[in-house]
């Protein structure tokens, strides 16, 4: 049996398989509601033979929101449209899950087919919060440097989302610390210049996302997993490194967070990303090895034999593919043919097998 056609246990889930799908913004909401085009996108792949199905980036509060289309899970409404999605995704054999995002200041901005420009006030959009006043382009005004109260009510909207996510169906939730969103931006000191206690040294900048993850430990319950998703590097001079992301892995850790989404990037535009296929595995493998927890690689993972090849060599406990996903919901199912696997159908596409 290819390992990664494998069960992955974490308390009391396990996933039928280390493929999952990574959080794929879907620009498709009005007011944070999910709606048919979500069931049938997470529907599908679930469908397609995941292990796991994670929502998109669902904003905790309205102001979060990457885009006005976005979805959110800051109100019962939401919750309840977003169990019956959930309900399906379990049915089809997957483990539903729900990334918790706030965009932080890069928040408010346009769908990206219209070229992710801001989006002002006056057509719908919003002033972005962030750590400090600094804008993500240079040309972008600049954010709403959080105080001490709406840190509070960050924190909060986090807590409150995974108990509407525990309340819908949800198995599993993460929480997006990654891609210069939010709390990616107090880990960085090239978007959080504070002087405060959320700012200056290491403690000071990993203290949000600390706080984050134990509020929404208090009701996520003990035997379902907890994830983060961060970004192990800025790919930029002075900013969050594969150091402070092994260092930050070891905290969350010891706070009942039970696997590291490694991701990188996305803080400031400047980033010099190298890329190739997998060029963001290695963090993964060493997030595992030097900070003992469980890791998931993402990122140009595109072959079968490529994503057997990560989970069979230990350098990461799953993978999560976004745009091989998007251009084959079926892949898990071409996966198992290609490696020798055997992943059932469901009941209604035996006939095809």
């Amino acid at each position: 049996m290819p390992v990664l056609f494998t069960p992955f246990a974490q308390r009391s889930v396990t996933l039928r398989n280390r493929i999952v799908v990574s959080p794929m913004c879907q620009y498709s909401s009005v007011d944070g509601m999910p709606n048919e085009w979500h069931e049938v996108h997470l529907g599908s792949r679930a469908v397609g033979g995941a292990g796991l199905v994670i929502t998109e980036a669902t904003a905790v509060t309205p102001e979060g929101r990457i885009s006005p289309r976005d979805a959110g899970i800051w109100n019962d409404y939401q919750a309840e449209a977003w169990s019956r999605i959930a309900a399906f995704v379990a049915r089809a054999g997957a483990v539903p899950g729900m990334q918790l995002a706030h965009a932080g200041r890069k928040a408010s901005t346009d769908v990206p087919w219209r070229g992710r420009g801001r989006v002002s006030p006056s057509d719908g959009g919003w002033q972005p919060d962030a750590p400090s006043a600094i804008p993500f382009h240079p040309s972008d005004d600049p954010p709403a440097a959080l105080e001490a109260a709406g840190i509070s009510a960050v924190v909060e909207a986090f807590r409150a989302g995974a108990s509407r996510a525990l309340d819908a169906g949800f198995r599993l939730v993460e929480v997006h610390a990654a891609h210069g969103y939010l709390l990616h931006e107090f880990l960085s000191p090239l978007a959080n210049a504070r002087t405060d206690g959320y700012g200056g040294g290491f403690e000071g900048r990993t203290r949000l996302v600390l706080e984050v993850a134990d509020a929404v430990r208090t009701v996520w319950p003990e035997e379902l997993p907890l994830w983060v998703r961060i970004s192990a590097t800025d790919w930029a001079d002075g900013g969050w490194d594969v150091d402070e992301s092994v260092e930050l892995a070891r905290s969350l850790a010891a706070r009942g967070v039970d696997l590291i989404d490694v991701s990188s990037g996305g803080l400031v535009p400047h980033q010099d990303v190298v890329l190739g296929p997998g060029y963001q595995v290695p963090f993964a493998e060493r997030i595992r090895r030097e900070a003992g927890i469980a890791t998931g690689a993402v990122g140009l993972i595109t072959e079968p034999a490529q994503a057997e090849a990560v989970v069979a060599s230990g350098q990461a406990d799953v993978v999560l593919l976004a745009r091989e996903l998007l251009r084959d919901p079926y892949f898990p199912r071409r996966a198992a043919q290609a490696l020798g696997a055997e992943l059932t159908p469901p009941d209604q596409y035996l006939r095809a097998w």
